[in-house]
């Protein structure tokens, strides 16, 4: 979809905006307005992906701002004029923060989550926020909107439970996307709608102004787009320390000056690659066909990672690995903490506390699995264990690396193809099916995902990338020149 000027917004990418920019070919105002009008055709008609919560009222006004800048010979940041999305978890001042529930449906937190502010400074222009999983948990389906359509099959889901970033910015609605992610809700959706996807290492990324924030540990904002390239360029904005946020104390000096300035085609030629077969996926069936399919997709992009000059490792373990990720347990006043520090920093937020919002009337209109999750409570002698389980598997992940000289391990980033929605609970809803849970353990390991093509159902699929705490730049290079190797992406024919 082409504007009056000829620019074309499918798969366009940051650099090509700023060239438009910079010779007078695009305005901010233009662009804006053309992902407005494919919104309108592809997610709210046409096909009705559904991968849009909210539009920003602002955004015209904020691509005029934009385009005065530039026309008085300033670029705001390394995103200016650039379209994002984010996932209706985190707070963008200016629009509602759902969280995809009737709980939260007319809540306006009034406030910007400090990614959401970096980005701002950075110069990016926030288009609208996508869906999500109800609460950040499960598929991308909610009682305040339904469910979110896979963009190669209509049929399926999206994932969860970034399944709106996702879609979104594979149907070219957004030029990048922000998901977040405590299971493998930025990992599984990105994947199942073709784009590259990033969980950084704890530490990195502040959480501040995000539901299911400090003090749990588990969750963590991260980038999406469709090139590794911009997955770089904006988690370069996103970084940094934040005292909102204690963990991003962790991070400090642990980021390059710049993830996309190290950018390398040839990074992979050399590099000990462990290949980790065993499965660990959510619920996975290993011996069906939907996981044989996902298998011979694996196997050929381990050959792909060989071509690109990768020494390979093949197969590699963690021992006990499926046993220790048994013990994954909730932390119920983590939770409760959590919910009462994001509630008390909004403004007009319906409910103070988790123990409100399960007392509400309204709390019974949520999805099946949002209720089920919340009144499920583990004993402190089962989170006792998974804080045990958690170290071990960090320090035996570790020691594989050592012993083996490795630089990375790649799985499979889903073990099994998007799933029908037709096949999920009444209303619609899928828990994670498929998705390795390793990072629930391994939080302080960068992991990022990739496209690696499609199975014999035409069914995306994709690998993932896992390295030592803090080597998030060199995950990005392998998913670089693994993309720059393979280039995989396709342009869904639902959004053209």
């Amino acid at each position: 979809m082409s504007s009056e000027n000829g620019f074309d917004v499918i798969d366009t990418t940051i650099a090509d905006i700023h060239a438009a920019y910079q010779d007078g070919r695009l305005t901010a105002r233009q662009l804006v307005q053309q992902y407005l009008d494919r919104i309108k055709a592809y997610d709210q008609d046409g096909p009705k992906i559904n991968s849009i919560i909210s539009l920003n009222p602002q955004a015209l006004e904020d691509a005029d701002r934009l385009d005065k800048a530039l026309a008085d010979g300033n670029m705001v940041g390394p995103l200016h004029g650039i379209p994002v999305l984010m996932k209706d978890q985190a707070d963008v001042d200016g629009m509602p923060t759902t969280m995809g529930s009737v709980l939260f449906k007319d809540h306006n937190p009034g406030r910007d989550c400090t990614i959401a502010a970096k980005l701002k400074a950075a110069g990016a222009i926030f288009i609208g926020k996508a869906t999500l999983g109800e609460m950040g948990a499960g598929d991308s389906h909610g009682s305040l909107y339904g469910s979110t359509r896979n963009v190669y099959d209509l049929e399926r889901t999206a994932g969860g439970s970034s399944g709106g970033s996702a879609a979104a910015v594979s149907a070219n609605f957004a030029t990048v996307c922000i998901g977040q992610e405590g299971f493998a809700s930025i990992r599984r959706p990105s994947i199942w709608n073709g784009v590259a996807g990033m969980r950084p290492t704890a530490g990195l990324v502040s959480r501040h102004g995000v539901y299911a924030g400090w003090p749990m540990i588990n969750g963590s904002l991260g980038p999406m787009a469709r090139t590794v390239t911009d997955l770089a360029k904006l988690l370069d904005c996103m970084v940094g320390y934040d005292a909102a946020d204690p963990i991003t104390a962790r991070g400090v000096g642990k980021s390059p000056e710049s993830y996309a300035s190290t950018l390398n085609k040839e990074a992979l030629k050399g590099k000990r690659v462990g290949i980790m077969r065993t499965p660990m996926g959510h619920r996975n069936e290993p011996g069906s066909d939907d996981f044989a399919k996902i298998t011979s997709l694996f196997d050929r992009a381990v050959n792909e990672l060989a071509d690109a000059g990768a020494e390979i490792v093949d197969p590699i373990e963690i021992p006990g690995m499926n046993n220790l990720l048994a013990k994954r347990a909730r932390n119920n006043e983590d939770e409760n903490q959590s919910f009462a520090a994001y509630a008390a920093g909004t403004k007009n937020s319906p409910f103070k506390t988790r123990a409100e919002i399960m007392a509400s009337p309204i709390f019974q209109q949520t999805v099946h699995g949002v209720r089920t999750r919340w009144k499920n409570e583990d004993t402190s002698a089962e989170w006792g264990e998974y804080l045990h389980a958690r170290d071990q598997l960090m320090t035996r992940f570790l020691s594989v690396m050592a012993d083996h000289n490795l630089d990375t391990i790649v799985h499979k980033a889903v073990e099994h193809q998007p799933t029908l929605i037709k096949d999920g609970t009444n209303p619609p809803y899928i828990d994670q099916w498929g998705a390795p849970h390793i990072n629930t353990f391994l939080i302080y390991v960068p992991s990022v995902v990739v496209p690696a093509g499609f199975t014999s159902d035409n069914l995306p699929g994709g690998i993932t990338f896992l390295g030592r705490p803090y080597d998030d730049a060199n995950m990005i290079n392998y998913a670089y020149a693994y993309e720059q190797k393979t280039n995989h992406r396709r342009i869904p024919e639902c959004a053209p």
